[in-house]
């Protein structure tokens, strides 16, 4: 008897055992099966197969034989299986969960229920109408003689029979929820109602209900090509003779063309020359032409972002800390992609290496060699050529016959680094993240999986990349929040890279010139290898940053005041210097709240607890930026209809505004998530600004890292303090991090750069320290709240968020399981709360939260999950975070 544990992506769920039945192959971990779950049919991963004696009684769970085999190896590699499990048990998370997040796109198969119209119900149609009228009659005078309202699952009547089978009629399977999503009130119905008419009609013979697959097993691309043959050469000019065919010129012409390209053209091609399918069909029929189905690649380096780097490397890449000018892009990298690691020049120019670069890169090499696991913190100031290092160990790892990983924290960074990658190392370098099109990631993903790849450069669901023999791990810009997901599995990208490094024994290396505190003190301690760089390339000097009072500044020019004086005159004489300006500001959008003048009453999101945004340029609509809830903004007040309506605050869509309006003849540009949502709009707005077509760039933290602009001399910063002020102890974290790196972006060039930071807070020692990006302050001064606060990296921390209907509800659910939690503590750790979370309501759920702290994190991850197993029902309605970098 043989037992296979299979994960399915079910949220929360445990591994569930399934008979392996004698008609099918043992699975092999990591492959692909369909088993039965409820009702329906769901892929699974098997993690374990077991063998058991024959007259062995069965575990109780294992009562239902697995379905069907799709792969005959592994599908995920078991390396990735094994750390998607240890992502679940660390996380808290069911095992099916962890192990979505390293499929492909298009990997699940699963069943839905289908229904079809019978030959009994065809012929009944007409006569179903006149007897559902007569029944849709006597109902009606039945709920009048009650005098009550239909109910929702009412709306669903047998009277509905006739219109169902009129959509049944063209005799194909229909999906039930098509179904349900057709049907007149069917939005309003209860999902049993349509189910029971279902089955009534089933019951009379009228349909017939099915379960059918969705999805493949496999999703390549294919394409039909046709490719000239032997006898097609030889008929190609030569005048039809007896006995020969009569070509005519479409004809022809397909041979001429297919004559030039033995491979063959794709009929999509060929279509778009003016011949049709037909015709080459016909030239099969005859001999003269091959037909076969090729696969075709959906490669993303097509794409203009990938082709090459901009003028700047541009296109956002982690070549922050590289040593090329404003003419280094690809073609540079691709001059130098064969310097040997160690020999000491840089592709951008030939430049050597500094000193450090040099002592760096030989510590990091020899690590490299001894093949065993090792993490090692590349903490370099900004410029300083992070990005050179990891180009070069990455070719010697590679050249050493092992695969390297390189993570980014954001889509935006990934193309200008890809590009270099793919100058260095040509198509062995695949991408992963999210931005690309299903196609795309799965295509690349098979890539990785087959072993055609040396490198692959992605965002933090990279990690779960299948690459074999792994030597390198590099985690860029480390510290960033954007490696911690926050929905379910609720990893760290960073952290789940170097458990990948331990488990493939692989180097580590974490890069950053603002370290998360919890790296810089293991780096500290010396669990982690140390490696400072201090200087620039080429040596040149750190930005000069002023801070700009704001509050002298309100006092002086108004509350309305949004470019100091300082600013003001500074960027004026920048663009008469014909340089470049990054201006951050980290808030979206025209104005940040709607408020009445008269009460005093905002217009807040109806699903969360925020006020709505006002955006566009004719500020008609206000947005909620967690449900994207919006509607047309009011002329008078919700409350006490007062036609006094403001709009306060300031987003990057004022700021774009007031910068047109103050520098008339200055071309200005925004990036943030709304021009970014947009595919294909970041990339080409970098270009543009790298080329220098923009002079002044507007933007949200997506300006603040990873880019390499040598013309952008002047960075100004809008409310520095914006992030100061959230109910988060890492608040001031952020702060330092974003500020130091958006000054870096400032004088990497031949031209000195100037930072102006505005703030109603210069003393605070996030801003004062990140003017002087003095991290070794920085992190003493933090260290100490988070010492005297017990925070991490202190002690480690769980935030469980509970959400339920009512607030009530939520915090009667939470102290429910913080009574469970607690009940195991024994001293070992503390629970917090519950209390109303920071926000109290999202996307039409009130959330209560509490915290779980202490030092034996084990003990408390398990402490919680043991309550949430005694409260099952509330497994959909609990959010369990694991080292959360927020607790908003």
């Amino acid at each position: 008897m043989r037992l296979a544990s299979v994960a399915v992506p079910v949220p929360g769920l445990d591994l569930l055992t399934y008979l392996v039945p004698d008609g099918l192959e043992t699975p092999a971990i990591g492959a692909r099966v369909l088993v039965p779950l409820g009702t329906r049919l769901v892929t699974g991963c098997v993690v374990r197969v077991e063998e058991a004696p024959d007259d062995a009684e069965p575990p109780a769970e294992a009562t239902r034989p697995i379905a069907d085999v799709l792969d005959a190896e592994p599908f995920v590699v078991p390396g990735v299986v094994e750390l998607a499990r240890w992502v679940a048990e660390y996380y808290a998370c069911g095992p099916g969960d962890a192990i979505a997040a390293a499929m492909p796109p298009f990997a699940w198969v699963e069943s839905e229920r289908v229904v079809q119209i019978t030959e009994a119900g065809l012929k009944s149609c007409s006569a179903t109408v006149a007897r559902q009228q007569r029944d849709a009659a006597q109902e009606s005078l039945q709920y009048a003689a009650q005098d009550s309202p239909r109910n929702a699952a009412q709306d669903f009547s047998p009277a509905m029979a006739p219109r169902l089978l009129d959509l049944l009629a063209h005799g194909r399977p229909v999906p039930i929820r098509v179904l349900a999503r057709t049907l007149p009130r069917a939005r309003a119905a209860q999902p049993p109602a349509i189910h029971s008419l279902l089955r009534s009609l089933q019951r009379d013979g009228l349909v017939q209900i099915a379960q059918a697959l969705r999805g493949r097993r496999a999703a390549f691309r294919t394409a039909r090509t046709a490719a000239i043959s032997a006898e097609g050469l030889d008929v190609i000019g030569q005048p039809a003779g007896e006995g020969g065919l009569a070509l005519g010129p479409r004809q022809q012409e397909a041979l001429n063309v297919l004559k030039g390209v033995p491979e063959g053209l794709p009929l999509s091609t060929l279509r778009e020359r003016g011949i049709a399918a037909d015709t080459v069909k016909r030239l099969a029929r005859h001999g003269l032409v091959t037909l076969r189905t090729v696969r075709v690649e959906r490669d993303p380096f097509a794409q203009a972002g990938l082709k090459s780097c901009s003028a700047t490397e541009s296109a956002a890449g982690s070549a922050t800390d590289t040593t090329a000018g404003a003419a280094a892009g690809a073609a540079d990298s691709a001059s130098s992609q064969s310097a040997p690691v160690g020999q000491g020049f840089s592709r951008a120019g030939d430049r050597q290496l500094t000193s450090e670069q040099s002592a760096a890169l030989e510590r990091l090499t020899a690590l490299a060699d001894h093949r065993a696991f090792a993490v090692a913190l590349v903490h370099g100031v900004t410029g300083s050529g992070k990005t050179e290092i990891y180009l070069r160990l990455a070719r010697h790892v590679v050249d050493a016959g092992r695969a390297v990983l390189v993570m980014v924290p954001e889509i935006a960074l990934t193309p200008a680094l890809a590009a270099q990658f793919r100058a260095a190392f040509g198509d062995r370098v695949a991408v992963q993240h999210s931005g690309l099109s299903g196609g795309e990631r799965h295509d690349q993903w098979h890539r990785i999986r087959r072993g055609e790849i040396a490198v692959v450069v992605g965002t933090r669901s990279a990690v779960f990349a299948p690459l074999s023999n792994v030597g390198l791990v590099v985690v860029d810009e480390e510290h960033d929040g954007s490696y911690k997901q926050e929905e379910t599995p609720r990893y760290n990208g960073r952290d789940v890279a170097v458990v990948r490094g331990r488990r493939d024994g692989a180097l580590v290396v974490l890069g950053s010139a603002t370290p998360s505190i919890e790296t810089y003190q293991n780096a500290l301690a010396g669990r982690y290898e140390h490696l400072v760089l201090e200087r620039r390339v080429l040596d040149r000097p750190l930005a000069g940053v002023r801070l700009v009072n704001m509050r002298e500044e309100y006092a002086a020019e108004g509350p309305d005041v949004v470019f100091s004086e300082p600013l003001r005159a500074a960027i004026e004489h920048r663009l008469n210097q014909r340089e470049q300006v990054l201006v951050l500001l980290n808030r979206r959008g025209f104005a940040t709240a709607v408020f009445c003048r008269q009460c005093g009453n905002t217009i807040d999101c109806p699903n969360c607890s925020v006020s709505l945004t006002v955006h566009g340029r004719d500020r008609r609509r206000a947005r909620c930026h967690y449900c994207n809830y919006s509607i047309l903004v009011p002329t008078e007040c919700q409350s006490c209809a007062a036609p006094y309506l403001e709009q306060v605050g300031v987003g990057t869509e004022r700021l774009e505004e007031d910068a047109a309006r103050l520098f008339p003849g200055a071309r200005v540009a925004r990036l943030d998530r709304d021009v970014a949502s947009r595919r294909g709009a970041m990339p080409a707005l970098l270009e543009r600004f790298g080329a220098g077509d923009i002079d002044i760039l507007i933007g949200t933290q997506m300006i603040a890292k990873g880019h390499d602009f040598p013309r952008v001399t002047l960075v100004g910063v809008i409310s520095a303090d914006v992030g100061l002020g959230l109910p988060d102890f890492r608040a001031a974290e952020r702060t330092f991090q974003l500020l130091t790196q958006v000054v870096g972006r400032a004088g990497r060039g031949e031209l000195p750069g100037e930072a102006i930071i505005q703030t109603l807070y210069p003393e605070h020692y996030s801003v004062r320290l990140a003017c002087r990006q003095d991290y070794p302050a920085f992190f003493a001064e933090e260290l100490k709240f988070r010492r005297a606060m017990h925070y991490p990296p202190e002690v480690a921390l769980v935030n469980v968020i509970v959400r339920g209907p009512s607030l009530r509800a939520a915090m009667e659910d939470a102290a429910d399981l913080v009574r469970r939690v607690r009940a195991q503590a024994g001293g070992a750790f503390r629970v917090l709360g519950p209390a109303p979370a920071a926000f109290v309501k999202l996307r039409g759920e009130h959330r209560a939260q509490f915290f779980v702290k202490g030092k034996h994190r084990t003990a408390m991850r398990q402490a919680v999950q043991r309550a949430m197993a005694e409260r099952p029902d509330l497994r959909r309605r609990v959010s369990i975070d694991v080292d959360p970098l927020s607790v908003l």
